[in-house]
């Protein structure tokens, strides 16, 4: 039954804690009680493959890897693949850019390069169960998990059009590897892969400077705090990290050795691990 409550119309039983909020106050994110939430997927790893460090270099990089993946899925590991965009995604940013267009249609542009590779994993996995999924179909993926798929999807956020103006410059901060953990995120994953062509996090780029030292663990906050200026994932999920209530630690495992996907799945310390603080 509804009312008029102030002059407003009022629908009997709609007294909450967040009634007299307007929601956009200084303090409206304090909302009552704590702040977890449900793990949607919790057993389920996220695992992205890099665009322009595996995806560009074609067979050689990609089929040991699939075998991999096939082989931890045999076994029982369920996971959800994501794709990069790697140099046909710097491409096109790179046009946009020199036609003046606006940050959300450089997302707009972005987005397509990761769908073609997961288009082509789809295609590699076809006969493993490999299934592309796009942002509508979501709320599908329990359904495909528990049928034995190996669901593929585009590392880029659906932001789009939508996609928020940079701090610097024209270029989506929101790209692939963001994408990747804020659905980890979501989901309440059991943990976020990143595969690249690097045995993990260095001190600097090692294939411009071979003095590099490779960083085992470090936490979110440190690696923002020391401003390194090369980073083997973007800075923006540093930023995400430091406030998760999820996905605390992320792996970055070097694809191309072969075992090391199957090490991080297995808990070992390989590769790179950041941690949110």
């Amino acid at each position: 039954m509804s009312t008029k409550r102030h002059g407003k119309i009022w629908i009997e039983g709609m007294d909450t804690p967040l009634l007299n909020k307007t929601l956009s106050g200084r303090n409206s994110g304090d909302e009552p009680g704590d702040r977890s939430s449900v793990s949607i997927l919790p057993d389920v790893w996220i695992i992205k493959i890099g665009g322009q460090s595996i995806m560009d270099r074609g067979k050689s990089a990609v089929l040991p890897i699939l075998e991999d993946l096939v082989a931890a899925h045999q076994r029982g590991v369920r996971f959800i693949l994501c794709t990069g965009g790697g140099t046909r995604a710097r491409h096109v940013y790179s046009l946009g850019l020199d036609l003046n267009l606006p940050t959300g249609m450089l997302a707009r542009l972005g987005s397509t390069v990761p769908v073609q590779n997961a288009r082509m994993l789809q295609m590699l996995l076809a006969k493993d169960g490999g299934i592309v999924i796009y942002a509508d179909d979501f709320d599908k993926l329990p359904f495909f998990l528990n049928s034995g798929c190996i669901p593929i999807t585009s590392g880029m956020p659906p932001n789009e059009f939508w996609e928020k103006s940079a701090a610097v410059g024209l270029i989506p901060s929101n790209r692939t590897d963001a994408g990747v953990y804020l659905l980890g995120e979501f989901l309440g994953a059991k943990g976020v892969l990143y595969i690249k062509d690097e045995d993990g996090l260095y001190t600097d780029d090692p294939k411009k400077d071979p003095q590099a030292k490779l960083i085992p663990e470090i936490s979110a906050r440190e690696l923002l705090d020391s401003d390194q200026d090369d980073l083997i994932i973007e800075r923006v999920v540093l930023e995400y990290m430091v406030r998760a209530e999820k996905v605390r630690k992320i792996q970055i495992v070097n694809g191309l050795k072969p075992g090391e996907v199957n090490a991080a799945i297995d808990g070992e310390p390989v590769g790179t691990i950041i941690r949110a603080e």
